[in-house]
């Protein structure tokens, strides 16, 4: 963080735990619902899956929406809305008696989708060069959230009980809000909305992408496969006589133990510029970890099944991001990220309804059995994926008035050395570059730019 201002610093640490705490209170759900619900009215595997997986669908609808409200009445303003609605999901959810009331809350947890204002803020609090460093810092925010909610679940879950957990979401989120309230930065300028928000004449361009659309498919049967194990793990883990309030030593060193191998995958990978082998190498870890829970018969095969599952699943959750932002069209990573973020939760909903529906009819284990199957298709559609060179993207302001101008300008800057993409929108007097920084020459872009003002 050497490299980042002071007011970037305060932006990338607060922004962090806004996002942190409250991703801690929703992931804290998933090991203890499936064992703790039992008490409650209408409970059945069905609603264990839709209670798990319900804020996904909110979360789904409303990420697009609460971006552009955010860049029309403010980031803060959204914020503080979207955590107040947290906030009223969970106290609902602590005072649910039955499972669905408890399903109604997790959906109001979901309606404060602030992610995209979140992300939105901290690009229009940074520089552009400084950008990806605090993107990587919310984002190890949330893995760590991960982590500390799968140890601190079940043991806050045997002390407190259920609505305990929902209460202490409550809590994260009330204190979430006093950080966006006295510790996050206000703006002071405004980052391009195409690069950070999703713009609604883009969506239908991205709907019909066909690398971004495998990438889409990809995070949605991730989280899929994710939130569709945990309506089943609990109880599995209880079979093998490990009582609720230990479950915490499974997660815990399965989950150091999966970075430990993830981190030098990645590094080997980048390295050696073998990212879609590294990739296809781990969805087909999900495959196998799907396979030995579904013939598991000890303790001992759950935990080398849940340590498989988790490094292929922290090298991708890693991986499909970054390869969003390098597939994306240049000046239109806003709408791309959006599409993406809206199909991770989308595959948290499903993957609750899907764990619940099977659970429901043909039990727990028949779970692991349909997650190969899915996985296996992910498989064939990542195998006709492609992976572009490594690219830097830039941004020029631009003073052309016709679209005739500016698409002599557009030719103009591909014809040179690097650039693999121009895109000049004339409403915002810029354009966007995505160029191999290696044969790129700036002084160049910026001359020709120059003379087009003229």
């Amino acid at each position: 963080m050497h490299q980042l201002n002071s007011l970037e610093k305060r932006a990338a640490i607060a922004l962090a735990l806004v996002f942190s705490t409250r991703m801690l209170g929703l992931f804290m759900l998933l090991p203890v619902f499936a064992l703790y619900g039992e008490q409650l009215v209408g409970f059945s595997p069905l609603w264990i899956g839709l209670a798990i997986g319900a804020y996904g669908l909110t979360q789904a609808i409303l990420q697009i929406p609460f971006g552009w409200l955010s860049d029309k009445i403010g980031r803060h303003k959204v914020m503080l809305l979207g955590l107040s609605l947290f906030v009223l999901g969970s106290v609902v959810a602590a005072l649910a008696e039955s499972v669905y009331m408890v399903t109604l809350g997790r959906v109001l947890q979901g309606a404060g989708a602030i992610a995209g204002a979140v992300l939105a803020l901290a690009a229009d609090l940074t520089r552009e060069e400084q950008r990806p460093k605090v993107m990587a810092i919310i984002g190890a925010s949330i893995g760590l959230s991960f982590a500390v909610a799968m140890v601190a679940g079940p043991l806050l879950a045997r002390w407190a009980g259920l609505s305990g957990v929902f209460w202490f979401t409550a809590v994260l989120a009330v204190c979430a809000m006093l950080i966006v309230a006295f510790l996050v930065p206000k703006s002071v300028s405004k980052a391009p909305m195409a690069e950070t928000l999703a713009l609604p004449q883009s969506l239908a361009a991205m709907l019909k992408h066909g690398q971004l659309l495998r990438l889409d498919a990809g995070v949605l049967i991730l989280h899929l496969m994710l939130t569709a194990m945990f309506v089943a793990l609990p109880a599995l883990l209880n079979q093998q006589h490990l009582a609720a309030e230990r479950h915490w030593q499974v997660y815990l060193p399965v989950l150091l133990g999966s970075f430990l191998f993830m981190v030098p995958m990645m590094i080997i990978a980048m390295r050696r510029q073998q990212e879609k082998r590294y990739f296809l190498i781990n969805v087909l870890l999900l495959v196998i970890a799907m396979l030995i829970c579904w013939q598991a018969t000890t303790l001992w095969g759950l935990v080398l099944a849940l340590l498989v599952f988790f490094i292929g699943f922290n090298f991708l959750e890693a991986s499909l991001p970054a390869m969003v932002s390098r597939v994306a069209p240049a000046g239109q990573r806003g709408s791309a990220m959006g599409i993406y973020s809206s199909s991770q939760f989308f595959g948290a909903f499903l993957g609750g309804l899907l764990g619940g529906a099977v659970a429901q009819q043909f039990g727990f284990v028949a779970i692991f059995a349909v997650l190969a199957g899915i996985g296996l298709v992910w498989l064939a559609i990542a195998s006709t994926m492609q992976v572009p060179s490594r690219a830097q993207r830039l941004l020029l302001p631009v003073a052309v008035t016709t679209e005739q101008q500016a698409a002599a300008l557009a030719a103009k800057l591909a014809a040179l050395a690097g650039v693999q993409e121009v895109t000049i929108l004339l409403a915002d007097q810029r354009c966007y570059l995505k160029v191999s920084a290696q044969q790129f020459e700036l002084a160049q872009a910026q001359s020709l730019v120059a003379v087009g003002n003229q």
